[in-house]
């Protein structure tokens, strides 16, 4: 089972060169997962290096626990990575910040945590456990509205009003409790209409991300990051939907200190840079995809922090 649910880290080398390692920097990995980036960066680093593992799943943190509580470079913590900043090993500053956004191999692939339609588990979907509503704590109680617009807004379902109206009126006979049940009911009302796809992929997406404030997460650690890097310091961030990548391509854009404004109004004023990106934006390579599929919608991106 832990074979099975080993994950595969995305754009390991991309992601770790981004940051330039220094050897007796420090660094944070603010989503460890199974620790496929946390271990290429601490390879790199020497006896004075240090680096910070956080992640919401308790489950990765017992990893990171059995692993790397013993090396004295290391420290660990159950937290968002919204929340770098109230953590005391921060304080100082960091050289490098590395977020690898969205859901794991591992939560995906063990059922009962309830991210996926292709088994039937409880429909749960928190990414910490310890906390908050699950999913189906959420449907049952949220207004048509509410999950059309969930829906809507963080899935881009067309049929975000079909869907919630389903789950309104199914509720009050059978509540939605079960992954296979929310997947059937979607597929009930949407069919079968893109070859190759999940009708309740989106909208398996959009209650994650609701469920787990994963946007507002994002805003608020993207703020943090720039506040404790140190000047020439680095961010990279791997994103995996439009929606992620937009928020951290605007981040970095509009620190830039680029002037902003409408090609109809006068320029506006530009704030100083404060940060720059270090090339484009990367993708996985062909031989990467072949390896892991579920790397395929990845985007990296790397800035650096300036004086």
């Amino acid at each position: 089972m832990a074979e099975q649910l080993r994950h595969i880290p995305v754009m390991l080398g991309e992601a770790v060169e981004g940051l330039a390692v220094q050897t007796g920097g420090r660094y944070l990995d603010g989503t460890f997962g199974r620790g496929g980036h946390a271990r290429a960066v601490l390879s790199r680093l020497g006896p004075d290096g240090r680096l910070l593992l956080m992640d919401r799943d308790p489950q990765a943190i017992a990893t990171a626990q059995a692993e790397f509580a013993g090396d004295p470079r290391v420290s660990i913590r159950h937290a968002n990575f919204s929340t770098m900043a109230e953590w005391d090993e921060t304080a100082g500053g960091l050289d490098g910040i590395l977020l690898d956004l969205g859901v794991s191999s591992p939560q995906l692939d063990e059922a009962a945590r309830g991210f996926s339609f292709m088994a039937d588990a409880p429909l749960d979907m928190r990414m910490d456990t310890t906390q908050g509503e699950s999913a189906a704590d959420f449907l049952a109680h949220a207004s048509e509205k509410e999950i059309a617009d969930v829906l809507w807004i963080y899935g881009e379902e067309r049929f975000s009003r079909k869907i919630a109206r389903a789950i309104v009126e199914d509720r009050t006979e059978n509540p939605i409790t079960r992954t296979g049940q929310l997947a059937g009911l979607i597929e009930r009302v949407v069919g079968r209409r893109e070859p190759g796809k999940h009708p309740a992929t989106r909208s398996f997406q959009a209650l994650r991300i609701r469920v787990n404030g994963e946007l507002d997460a994002l805003a608020q650690g993207l703020e943090s990051a720039l506040e404790l890097l140190k000047v020439g310091g680095r961010l990279s961030i791997i994103s995996f939907h439009s929606l992620e990548d937009r928020a951290v391509k605007l981040f970095i854009r509009d620190h830039s200190g680029r002037v902003q404004g409408s090609r109809r109004g006068p320029p506006v004023a530009a704030a100083p840079a404060r940060l720059a990106a270090v090339g484009k934006a990367q993708f996985p390579s062909d031989e990467e995809l072949s390896v892991n599929p579920r790397s395929r919608s990845a985007v990296l991106r790397v800035a650096e922090k300036l004086g």
